[in-house]
């Protein structure tokens, strides 16, 4: 991981390295092993960059531990060991745009799509893509994708994913879509397209997009010509097993003649009835008890009661979590921990019964927004355990009162968020713990990019 610091956060590169000791100091211990005690470096002197002697010295004997016992270390801590895989070579390949943290990555690459192309503007959410797979750094560009769009040494590829920002598809938008200034990053998506000229894409995009669905099929079919055939549709990942209501638009298209993008669509919907609708007590399932933090402003603290950002993995897995995680133990429960509430917040979240909002009459003489309900009925909203969750958002950055956990009083903690994403237990959120939520709430869920991704191949094939 110190390459990925190096090379994506100089300003701030000795915090990363800070917490970065602090992390595999934490799974060492973890996993009973002694650290070496052999400082001489076994990094390249670039590494070093604004490091103190001291903090030199300690990562350099981390990382001689864990080279040193690299088949005996968990798979968690190999993961912060350099990366050297490569696609390149593969057959199904694809490139990933507006990358995110890696959700519709992860589900087309359990079909066997392999990235070779990965891009994402915002080095802390890359952060947590490249930690999780071992793909090598040269194959990420953390940047515009106007900087891609416009290459003329892009990789020859199967697929061509991404999901641009969506200001400028809201419902209330009258202008034209190509015309809004807010639209630029789409503008390139499509231009990556007509450039890389993929066998197959896919665009995800919010539910107000669809009332434009006729003027974006025009857009396509300007830009990248009439040797494709295009779909467009709106999916709900609770209609497919996965525990949320989320609406979302995905345009399909196809270049191969005898792969009809409409087939395609067809059958996705198709496979509906195989799915039944899951509740969210089953990815709640088996997670410890947390209680919220009354420091307010005091990073860093961990126990048994607010949580942890790792520790050892030794709870039930129902049949829920063992499709997500792919009948696989795993090692470590990562990223359960909660955050700050004051008293009130605390309060409100005992007295709602699930279900309710911020109209109740249990909270009314409590609720700090009764002059404006018509403005703040959803400031808080506690969650139901035998229906599907609200659509997980990036909201949750801020906090996480919409999202009330159904039977303790505080807000739902990061890998909760996940699970309802459908990301396995062994994908780990790096960065700043708010971050977590904002990286969670922009995925798609990885169920859902499986399924599309499985029916894509079924075509190929």
């Amino acid at each position: 991981m110190i390459e990925f610091y190096r090379k994506h956060f100089e300003t701030n590169y000795r915090a990363k390295v800070k917490q970065l000791i602090l992390d595999i100091e934490r799974l060492l211990e973890l996993e009973n092993i002694y650290i070496s005690q052999y400082d001489d470096p076994i990094l390249f002197n670039e590494f070093k960059h604004n490091l103190s002697d001291k903090q030199w010295q300690r990562i350099n004997q981390l990382y001689n531990t864990l080279y040193q016992n690299k088949n005996k270390i968990s798979k968690t801590l190999n993961k912060f060991i350099n990366k050297t895989e490569s696609f390149q070579k593969c057959q199904l390949t694809f490139i990933d745009t507006f990358a995110g943290c890696g959700g519709l990555s992860l589900g087309l690459m359990k079909n066997g799509f392999k990235p070779v192309l990965i891009n994402e503007i915002e080095p802390k959410f890359l952060e947590t893509y490249y930690f999780n797979h071992d793909i090598k750094l040269e194959d990420y560009h953390c940047g515009d994708i106007k900087d891609i769009a416009d290459s003329d040494k892009l990789p020859k590829v199967d697929l061509v994913v991404g999901g641009p920002p969506c200001q400028g598809f809201s419902m209330a938008n009258r202008q034209r879509i190509l015309d809004d200034p807010r639209n630029r990053l789409y503008k390139y998506f499509l231009k990556l397209l007509s450039n890389a000229r993929p066998k197959f894409f896919i665009m995800e995009n919010v539910k107000g997009m669809m009332n434009k669905s006729d003027e974006i099929l025009e857009n396509f079919k300007a830009t990248i010509g009439d040797d494709y055939s295009i779909d467009i549709v709106l999916l709900n990942a609770k209609e497919f097993g996965i525990p949320q209501n989320r609406e979302r638009v995905f345009v399909i298209g196809s270049r191969i003649k005898s792969v009809d993008a409409k087939r395609i669509v067809e059958d996705i919907l198709k496979s509906k009835i195989n799915y039944t609708e899951k509740p969210i007590k089953d990815a709640l399932f088996g997670l410890p008890t947390l209680e919220p933090k009354r420091i307010k402003n005091k990073r860093g603290i961990e126990n048994d009661k607010v949580g942890y950002k790792f520790r050892l993995n030794g709870f039930p897995q129902n049949d829920f979590l063992k499709d997500i995680n792919n009948e696989q133990h795993i090692d470590y429960l990562a990223n359960h921990t909660n955050r700050y509430n004051n008293d009130r917040d605390i309060e409100i979240f005992n007295k709602l019964p699930q279900g309710a909002n911020s109209l109740h009459s249990s909270i009314k003489d409590i609720m700090p927004y009764s002059n404006r309900n018509h403005m703040f009925k959803d400031k808080y909203f506690k969650l139901e355990e035998n229906k599907v969750s609200k659509t997980i958002t990036s909201h949750m950055r801020l906090d996480c009162n919409m999202y009330i956990h159904p039977n303790q009083p505080r807000g739902l903690s990061p890998r909760e968020a996940s699970r309802i994403q459908t990301f396995p237990d062994d994908y780990i959120f790096m960065g700043a713990n708010n971050t977590w939520y904002a990286q969670i709430g922009n995925a798609v869920p990885v169920k859902l990019a499986e399924i599309i991704g499985k029916h894509i191949i079924k075509h190929i094939n």
